[in-house]
């Protein structure tokens, strides 16, 4: 019973070949067999022969086994051709499904790694072949892949036509796409009309021809399939329109008006105001943590001096230096320690403030650029005293809106086709049609609505 659970769960595809023994070698797991057909077929003159030259044994690799790696050792024969004339004096039998000529994996695992190297390619087939406890490199897959047949090509109903470049500006080439399927059908060595109707009377069948409004591809489209429809795809028509529009807008620029210009009036506005609030309020500070401190050292301060010590005790008791001791005894209050020590004082950028003003009606509000006009009007200042004072206007005149500019061409462009598509958006969602029909007329016409452009 076992032997036949272990034949038919290795070889239930296989007919000539039998199971001795399963071991365990290491990692290996190895599958001991035999092949047992009677006769063998000469594989250069088709001829049977059951006269046994010699048995040896080949080492397949196969489907790994919970993890590891599975081994065939498969005892096969060396056959005698019978045919005296044929030139393949002996040869090896093959057991089908299981081996083929020059193998070292079973058919089985052949198949499977050229699925893998279709699908993933060299490093990554390899990596997945790794973890299915599959030795195969990324070469090997590779080279699988190369050995594949080419897929039968079947002539496509309906054949997208479009050019592609090889080299931008000087190397062009055509490919053909089968618009059923959305898949490549074949790449042509050039975009003129005599390649495409030579491909086409080769392949005779294409009913409808889907392309852009070239003329080479009309006059291929007429010489090599005659009977076809010529179409256009959506992209083509739209990308055609889009030019047709923007070529109009070209043509009318001078009619579109300028924006209104904004900027005097803005001018007008900051010029009325030539000084900003001050950066540090006159008057003295009434809260904060140096405030506080300063005030309880003049309150101790002034304490002391009225018990009639001198200054050199306060300094002692109260740990301060000599001449902040000094500093708070001559001050009346402590308002008068608290006043900003730069109020009223004159910047090096007060002849220069009206230009910056009318600098930042007129739209400008990079402060580098603004610092490099400056020097060049002869400030000897620092780019940094230009940027505090900048922040300083961006908080009390900020521009709510950008300084506009007259539309361009590509904009009106872009607003018209917008339009466009909203409306035939619309006027589509109301009919039972996802798109106009192709034109049934053979003749491809000169029209962006009606030819494929």
């Amino acid at each position: 019973m076992a032997d036949v659970f272990l034949q038919d769960l290795w070889f239930h595809r296989v007919e000539g070949a039998v199971i001795e023994d399963v071991v365990s070698d290491g990692e290996f797991v190895v599958v001991q067999a035999r092949a047992s057909a009677d006769r063998a077929m000469c594989p250069a003159c088709g001829t049977m022969s059951a006269r046994v030259h010699s048995r040896y044994v080949r080492r397949l690799a196969d489907s790994a086994v919970g993890g590891r790696p599975l081994v065939i050792e498969l005892r096969v024969r060396r056959f005698r051709c019978r045919q005296g004339a044929c030139p393949q004096t002996t040869f090896a039998e093959q057991v089908e499904g299981l081996t083929f000529q020059h193998g070292r994996r079973s058919a089985g695992l052949q198949s499977v790694l050229e699925r893998l190297a279709v699908m993933l390619a060299g490093r990554a087939g390899a990596r997945l072949a790794h973890v299915l406890a599959v030795r195969a490199s990324r070469s090997t897959l590779l080279r699988l892949i190369r050995r594949l047949p080419d897929p039968v090509a079947h002539t496509p109903r309906v054949l997208g036509v479009d050019d592609f470049a090889l080299r931008k500006g000087h190397n062009y080439g055509t490919i053909l796409i089968d618009i059923d399927t959305r898949r490549p059908v074949d790449l042509l060595p050039d975009r003129t009309a005599a390649t495409v109707a030579r491909w086409l009377a080769d392949h005779p069948g294409v009913e409808v021809i889907c392309r852009d409004r070239s003329a080479a591809y009309a006059e291929a489209g007429r010489l090599g399939a005659p009977d076809a429809i010529h179409v256009a795809d959506r992209w083509h028509i739209w990308k055609n329109l889009a030019e047709a529009v923007e070529k109009a807008v070209t043509q009318h620029r001078a009619l579109l008006r300028e924006p209104q210009d904004i900027a005097p009036v803005r001018t007008a506005a900051l010029s009325r105001t030539t000084e900003l609030a001050p950066e540090f309020p006159a008057g003295a500070r009434q809260s904060g943590r140096l405030s506080d401190r300063v005030r309880e050292q003049h309150a101790a301060v002034h304490a002391l001096l009225d018990e009639g010590l001198g200054l050199r005790v306060i300094t002692r008791q109260l740990g301060l230096a000599r001449n902040t001791v000094r500093r708070l005894a001559h001050a009346a209050t402590a308002d008068e320690l608290l006043v900003g020590r730069w109020t009223g004082r004159t910047s090096i950028l007060d002849p220069h403030r009206p230009y910056l003003h009318q600098r930042w009606a007129e739209g400008c509000t990079v402060a580098r650029r603004l610092f490099e006009e400056l020097r060049e009007r002869g400030y000897p200042g620092g780019e940094s005293v230009v940027k505090k004072y900048v922040q300083r206007l961006r908080e009390a005149f900020p521009h709510d809106d950008p300084p506009r500019k007259a539309p361009s061409t590509r904009d009106v462009t872009s607003w018209i086709t917008a339009a466009l598509t909203a409306s035939t958006t619309t006027r589509l969602s109301g009919s039972s049609r996802s798109w106009p029909a192709a034109p049934s007329s053979t003749e491809p016409p000169d029209t962006c609505a009606r030819s494929p452009s």
